[in-house]
């Protein structure tokens, strides 16, 4: 069968690269299903090299998409060569449209250095999961493998701000309404819009 790597949302098309991530969401569409928004599984027999990625693009005008979304069934910067070849490839595409990345924030962590400029010129939005407005709740919810996730989540989002035209936090509507309050303060802090999403278990 098949990996989807490529998968439609509404007009938006969304790219799945890896399954790989460092965070155990409590909140995480993992646990609901094989897939996200009706489409085809997502878990991935392997992360797809270039050549994969090159042959599922084959198959899609992009000029038909309001937007690519990088978002799959991992976090896209596990694979950040192949996210930023790709991101690269789709540029040099006839029609592509505007890019997002759809992040936890934790690339930093993951690579072991600054990552930030390196998504200059390749995305036009990046949207970095906030997931909560206190360390200990962020803890509690994200679950990161690391101590730090919470600190090193900003840290990135305040420097990819500098790199990529749009950058915003998000929240999941499934947290109390005081714990949004508090997301709202941290990112009016970084001086990054925070958009409070609907959950769906779809």
């Amino acid at each position: 069968m098949a990996m989807t790597i490529l998968y439609p949302v509404g007009k938006q098309l969304y790219v799945n690269l890896t399954n790989r991530c460092p965070c155990n969401c409590t909140f995480c569409i993992r646990n609901n299903g094989d897939g996200a928004y009706g489409s085809d599984s997502l878990w991935l027999e392997h992360d797809p090299d270039f050549e994969e990625v090159k042959a599922a693009f084959a198959d899609y005008d992009l000029s038909e998409w309001t937007e690519l979304v990088f978002c799959g069934f991992g976090e896209p910067t596990e694979a950040l060569p192949l996210l930023l070849q790709t991101a690269d490839y789709a540029h040099s595409l006839p029609g592509c449209p505007p890019v997002r990345l759809n992040t936890n924030g934790l690339a930093d962590l993951i690579h072991g250095r600054s990552t930030a400029a390196e998504f200059a010129g390749r995305f036009d939005v990046i949207s970095i999961s906030l997931n909560a407005g206190t360390e200990a709740e962020y803890m509690a919810v994200t679950r990161p493998k690391w101590e730090n996730a919470f600190a090193a989540m900003q840290q990135f989002a305040k420097e990819v701000k500098h790199h990529v035209p749009k950058v915003m936090f998000t929240v999941v509507d499934v947290i109390s309404k005081a714990e949004i309050r508090a997301a709202q303060a941290v990112a009016d802090a970084a001086g990054i819009p925070l958009r409070v999403r609907e959950y769906t278990a779809d």
